[in-house]
């Protein structure tokens, strides 16, 4: 585990890199995930599992569930994957799991004991049957079978069956019961969740500036020309998500947000423009765009869904206080970050109330929870090293600490003579990673140098990008009104009613309707205006043939499908492209360079005879006409022991 005491302070020589990844896609991609629910306080309390847990092991537990090793009784698989030949060891993927993960999965292994510990103190048990109702509930919550709820877990969240019940409902239902009375939800509460969610709203704009004397000047000119307050929104908002699109934001809805701006709002008039409201820092101004009446839904239809939502969000503010007392009531010790105690207790991480938590309980619950991802970064390593051997290419120290002065400059963290300020620079980065000065440079700087070498020479940036990356930047824009929809057949439907009514008025409520994109939802149509080169050609090629108040034909983009309505255009901005041309040139080269690295890396891992002994999966290298395909290899069987 890399340790927090030997991590955060670097050497003299500083080795760095040029962007601060996030490590659960490794160096480079970013990764969506789906929001679900129940899952937040099973990932506040026991980590982020993202394995698979044994085939066929679902069995749950009253107690907190015991990592299972299965060393004792299970030969284990000790070459984890081979990657074009050459092999990952068991050994060294468990220690890599441990010095990623092992900070975290050990407090999750703390929290569990603690929870474990209190719950048999106080007599609480949570049973097979309570897990087995929970499990049901949720599946019924997002109108799914048991089933169903089950493979939407192991496919959106990499979470097993088996994990979901150990690690995310035994806790939140041990929790539940340990905070008893303090999960009670009374009339009041009920009240006031019910008024927002289903109670009225009023639309609003928005200004912030965080310059007092500013603000007024600006409340004066909108108080002065309402109509004006969309352009003055875009021209002084600091705000820039509603800036872009005239100050437009979300309803306002009770009992949510800042109470001044919410008070201000509800006693507004359409087209009235508030006083300064003064927010911390920042001053606030509104203009109300009209009230948005309350939906009539009875309580009693919704009052088990809002009793459970409030529930919810107490036991996340109760956790802390939970654990805060029950760590206050035990004996903790951290074995592993004191060397005077690992060397009286070898194999031992940490006691909770004098009972040990081993080395080898930490390494399996990390490979059991992180082994699939880490074995992923593990083949991504070896792969690259390949290849710079292939090329005769080799990362040295002083490639990694122009990786670290390249990253510093352009995120502006400089020393007092204008330098790249290195130490400042790891410390930020390591800091915004939680990680360890070791992992930020094996996970992060290395990574990227090695990239950088193996295609640095074949990028340039040509007088054509630099002409597209002005027009894109300082050219004209096309500000749109757009519905967004995921069915051509609904699409043409809404087409052939925007046809019939061509108003900006009823392709706004068309938007409101239909839309299934939510800001342009909830914001009537209203979107960021369209720019050239912006990386969707198709529906600029849509935007920027459309004049002033004229719609568009249904513009495919992926697997949606757009309608647009021209408002106008933007302004070109007097700039000349001499005048940034330096500017432009480093954008476009460091977008170019991520994108030829983003490739070689592809390429690198389509072109390996992988061989996953973990998840029982074999690559071919690709073929020169297609990608590699992850198969079921008969010859590559799951390790057994792990999953």
């Amino acid at each position: 585990m890399a340790r927090k005491d030997a991590a955060k302070t670097p050497p003299e020589r500083v080795p760095a890199n040029t962007v601060v990844p996030d490590r659960r896609r490794w160096w480079l991609a970013a990764s969506a995930t789906l929001a679900l629910g129940a899952l937040v306080v099973g990932r506040l309390l026991i980590g982020n599992p993202v394995a698979e847990a044994a085939p066929g092991d679902t069995q749950t537990s009253h107690r907190a569930p015991a990592t299972q090793a299965g060393a004792a009784t299970t030969p284990q698989q000790e070459v984890m994957a081979l990657v074009n030949g050459q092999d990952i060891r068991r050994e060294t993927l468990i220690q890599g799991c441990v010095e990623r993960h092992g900070e975290g999965v050990l407090e999750s292994l703390v929290n569990k004991r603690l929870i474990d510990h209190h719950c048999r103190k106080r007599g609480l048990t949570v049973t097979d049957a309570d897990i087995d109702a929970e499990l049901d509930r949720m599946a019924k919550r997002f109108k799914l079978g048991r089933e169903q709820w089950l493979e939407l877990l192991e496919q959106q969240r990499g979470v097993s069956a088996a994990e979901y019940q150990r690690d995310i409902l035994w806790p939140t239902l041990a929790l539940r019961k340990l905070a008893g009375s303090e999960l009670v939800v009374s009339d009041a509460e009920l009240k006031k969740a019910y008024e927002t969610r289903f109670g009225p709203g009023v639309q609003v704009r928005l200004i912030v500036v965080s310059d007092a004397q500013k603000a007024q000047q600006v409340q004066r000119e909108a108080a002065a020309r309402p109509a004006e307050f969309a352009r003055l929104a875009m021209q002084h908002s600091e705000d820039i998500n509603s800036a872009s699109i005239g100050g437009l934001i979300q309803p306002i809805r009770l009992h949510v947000g800042e109470a001044a701006i919410e008070r201000a709002a509800f006693s507004m008039q359409a087209d009235e423009v508030s006083k300064v409201i003064t927010v911390g820092p920042q001053h606030a101004i509104i203009k109300c765009e009209g009230h948005v009446p309350a939906r009539n839904v009875a309580m009693a239809q919704v009052r088990a869904e809002l009793e459970e939502e409030i529930r919810e969000g107490k036991l996340r503010e109760v956790a802390n206080d939970l654990f805060a007392k029950l760590q206050n009531a035990a004996t903790i010790q951290n074995v592993y970050n004191d060397p005077r105690l690992r060397q009286s207790m070898p194999g031992v991480v940490a006691t909770v109330n004098g009972e040990p938590i081993t080395m080898q309980e930490l390494g399996q619950e990390c490979l059991l929870r992180h082994g699939k991802e880490v074995l992923e970064v593990e083949v991504s390593h070896l792969a690259l090293r390949q290849a710079l051997q292939a090329a005769g290419y080799s990362v040295t120290q002083q490639d990694l600490e122009s990786e670290m002065r390249h990253a510093a400059r352009l995120a502006g963290v400089l020393d007092s003579a204008g330098e790249a300020d290195m130490r400042r620079w790891v410390q930020m980065a390591t800091e915004e990673q939680d990680v360890s000065y070791e992992l930020y440079v094996r996970d992060s700087v290395w990574p990227s140098a090695a990239l950088k070498k193996l295609t640095g020479d074949r990028v340039m940036v040509t007088d054509d990008d630099l002409k597209k990356g002005y027009e894109a930047n300082y050219g004209e824009r096309v500000r749109c009104l757009a519905i967004v929809m995921d069915d051509l057949r609904r699409a043409q439907e809404v087409w052939d009613k925007a046809r019939q009514n061509p108003s900006a008025e009823y392709f706004g409520e068309l938007a409101a309707e239909y839309s299934i994109e939510p800001s342009s939802r909830s914001l009537r149509g209203e979107a960021p205006p369209v720019r050239r080169y912006g990386g969707q050609p198709q529906l600029e090629e849509a935007a920027f043939a459309l004049s002033p108040g004229e719609m568009s034909g249904i513009t495919q983009v992926g697997d949606k499908f757009i309608l647009l309505r021209c408002e106008g255009r933007t302004e070109t901005l007097d700039i000349e492209l001499a005048e940034v041309h330096d500017v432009l040139s480093q954008d476009i080269y460091e977008k170019k360079i991520r994108i030829a690295m983003s490739e070689e890396f592809d390429r690198l891992r389509s072109a390996a005879r992988i061989d996953n002994y973990l998840t029982g999966t074999s690559q071919a290298p690709a073929k020169a006409e297609g990608q590699a395909e992850s198969r079921k290899d008969t010859a590559v069987r799951q390790a057994s022991g792990v999953r």
